[in-house]
């Protein structure tokens, strides 16, 4: 769900007569609550790997206002995309709540070829500080702390429209952690290679709140 600026919403489960807050509070279910998180355009970047070396970027800037993840088709480079979302602002995620759910939604910008489709795996990664190094890009060097896989392919029927990632299981492990920010590397899924480029939108521009990478976690 995009909300026009990082929100809360608190959502009470009504069970029998139980009202929201009232009664004695026995037999009361425990209130869950719903919070959206853009990422950090300050630490948002991606990584290249050339045949021989790597080009980081981060930051989104004027002319770089996205991220990319996959194989460009045009030169064999691949790209490993890096999203980082703060968990202890106000915003954020308490240090004692339970996960229930936890989803990831960008905006897909572009696929290269467009009749084509791209496995996606996303990764959960802890660094600090948030800066990218060619060592995020290795995967021994930066080891995953949890992955998920899309059940379908990213594909160019969905340039132009909201792609959203079932992250639960990644953002439980997170909380267990105590992590500070939810950070991601998202990449081609692992296997025999696709020369398929999605190109995420990172935009810095008014409308951030609309098309930015966004994560939604309900929790109590």
């Amino acid at each position: 769900m995009r909300v026009n600026a990082a929100s809360l919403v608190v959502i009470c489960i009504v069970t029998g007569l139980n009202g929201c807050g009232g009664g004695d509070g026995r037999n009361s279910s425990p209130q869950e609550v719903e919070t959206h998180i853009s990422s950090d355009p300050a630490y948002d970047g991606d990584i290249e790997q050339t045949p021989t070396s790597y080009i980081v970027t981060q930051g989104m800037q004027g002319g770089v206002e996205s991220v990319l993840a996959g194989i460009d088709p045009s030169t064999g480079d691949e790209f490993r995309a890096f999203l980082d979302f703060p968990l202890d602002g106000a915003d954020g995620v308490p240090g004692n709540a339970i996960i229930d759910s936890a989803t990831l939604t960008v905006l897909l910008d572009d696929l290269t070829p467009p009749d084509s489709g791209l496995p996606v795996r996303v990764e959960l990664v802890s660094f600090q500080p948030p800066s990218l190094g060619p060592s995020q890009f290795d995967r021994t060097a930066q080891p995953s702390l949890g992955a998920v896989v899309t059940s379908e392919y990213v594909t160019g029927a969905e340039i132009g429209q909201d792609v959203t990632i079932d992250v639960t299981p990644l953002m439980v492990t997170a909380q267990q952690l105590g992590l500070i920010d939810f950070q991601l590397r998202i990449m081609e899924d692992l296997g025999p290679p696709f020369d398929v480029l999605m190109q995420i939108d990172d935009t810095i521009q008014p409308d951030r709140p609309q098309r930015a990478p966004e994560l939604a976690v309900t929790y109590h």
